[in-house]
């Protein structure tokens, strides 16, 4: 229910105000709607070497976040807080880097960050909300507890940046831009003559900016050479964890059920084409899954673990007959090339592999950070990208609602997405003593430890995860 302007007047918030256009006119509307309003400019870093363009991004940020504020009509402040994101989101991506996992930076940003200590700075100003640009909407129930939704644009939709705040969090929480979609929110802007009204969306690392990963990744990490290998396609015949995943799948189906290996791909549109679609029914007997032994779980989570071993040999070369040493071939896979430090690479990633002479794209498939070997895969449809299931241990299990949470033995269908942006895919999710697991029906392209899987009823978003 709308509030009047007078009782809004009563409430003062403070907006996040970063110098973007979401954030702009953000605090627009609500200046508009009679709140009590004021904006506040975090400065969270303050290096530049590590950016592709060399200069404080944050400088030009500010400057015109003063000048919407001034534009609006509301009070602007500055605060520092450099030293917290350094501790609570770029250490922590150090360390997960380092340990060959994958983190995402915005999702604690705004755990830690914007929801947390700026909201504590916020609140010794007297603001009772904090109000950000994000494409995401919140519902308040009748109880007080809060739900959270996709944002009316699908194709902004921010939800999933925001999938480990608490009910706390949320209550504090207000996203005034929820409900528009990106155009509108343009034009709303340049209707209002915002300064930000052109300004295009940031890219990169929450704060840092636009990054080149590795030399920022250099900064605390050790790069140390190693080995790129091939996978071949005929190495999955005969791994036994692989025909173990994919026999198991194929006999928990349902009768006239079928099984797909590998991620759909639409080269003509450049996306990822596997499920995308409203929950339907699942492929798997759900007494078979039920019934499932926590060890097979467990198994069909595995990522497979490529230990291929190249063997030398001798050969004479050239006129002289000089004696030299080569790799045998192998019929699994070749050293294709050679890396920095596998620490630097994630799974699914296409550039700065430097493995030319291939018809289609090379892509990571694992990484190995106890022998620094990276090892990659050609074409979309490479085995090695797509798995069907995921694990996350208890303590790191996130319900936004306490009344939703799973009990040991229970299983639920949901729609889940492993990365911002992605379709919603359908899921079945099995809880378990040690864990929570994901069973996708159909192939998911580059599950990566460290990222976060996020689960949705609708367009409500219910629960998120640190994968396993």
């Amino acid at each position: 229910m709308e509030l009047s302007e007078s009782k809004n007047a009563k409430i003062r918030v403070c907006v996040g105000l970063s110098g973007g256009v979401d954030s702009s006119v953000a605090a627009l509307l609500l200046k508009q709607q009679g709140y009590d309003v004021f904006a506040m400019f975090m400065q969270n870093w303050h290096e530049a070497d590590a950016t592709l363009h060399g200069d404080c991004e944050w400088e030009e940020d500010r400057f015109v976040a003063e000048m919407v504020a001034r534009k609006i009509g509301i009070p602007f402040y500055f605060v520092d807080l450099s030293k917290e994101y350094r501790q609570k989101v770029v250490d922590y991506m150090f360390d997960e880097y380092s340990r060959g996992r994958t983190p995402n930076p915005d999702v604690l940003c705004n755990r830690e960050i914007k929801f947390d200590a700026f909201l504590r700075v916020a609140s010794k100003m007297g603001a009772d909300y904090v109000a950000t640009g994000h494409y995401c909407r919140k519902e308040v129930l009748p109880d007080g507890t809060c739900r959270i939704f996709e944002g009316a644009d699908p194709n902004k939709d921010q939800s999933y940046f925001l999938c480990q705040l608490s009910q706390e969090q949320l209550s504090r929480a207000l996203f005034p831009i929820g409900e528009l979609p990106k155009r509108e929110v343009r034009r709303i802007a340049h209707e209002a003559d915002l300064p930000s009204a052109e300004k295009k969306d940031s890219q990169g690392i929450c704060f840092v900016g636009k990054v080149d990963l590795p030399t920022f990744l250099k900064q605390k990490l050790t790069s140390v050479e190693g080995d790129i290998v091939e996978v071949f396609d005929a190495w999955y015949a005969d791994d036994p964890l692989y025909r173990f995943q994919q026999d198991t799948l194929r006999s928990l189906l349902k009768d006239g059920a079928s099984l797909e290996q590998t991620v759909r791909y639409a080269p003509e549109e450049k996306i990822l084409t596997s499920d995308g679609a409203p929950l339907g029914e699942c492929p798997y007997r759900e007494e078979a899954l039920a019934s499932l032994d926590t060890s097979i779980l467990e198994h069909l989570c595995a990522p497979l673990s490529y230990d291929i071993r190249f063997e030398t040999e001798v050969y004479r070369s050239g006129k002289k007959h000089i004696k030299k040493i080569r790799y045998k071939s192998n019929p699994y896979g070749v050293i294709a090339g050679r890396h920095e430090g596998a620490q630097f690479y994630t799974v699914g990633q296409r550039k700065g592999l430097g493995v030319g002479g291939h018809a289609e794209p090379v892509f990571v498939i694992a990484t190995d950070t106890a022998k620094n070997i990276v090892y990659v895969g050609e074409g979309h449809h490479h085995k090695g990208l797509s798995r069907f299931c995921l694990a996350i241990a208890p303590d790191e299990i996130h319900w936004f609602r306490d009344s939703l949470r799973m009990a040991p033995g229970e299983q639920r269908r949901y729609r889940v997405r492993i990365r911002y942006r992605q379709p919603l895919q359908s899921a079945t999710l099995l809880m378990r003593e040690n864990a929570l697991y994901i069973l996708f029906d159909s192939p998911q392209r580059g599950i990566t430890p460290g990222q976060f899987a996020v689960w949705y009823s609708g367009d409500e978003m219910l629960g998120s995860g640190v994968i396993l």
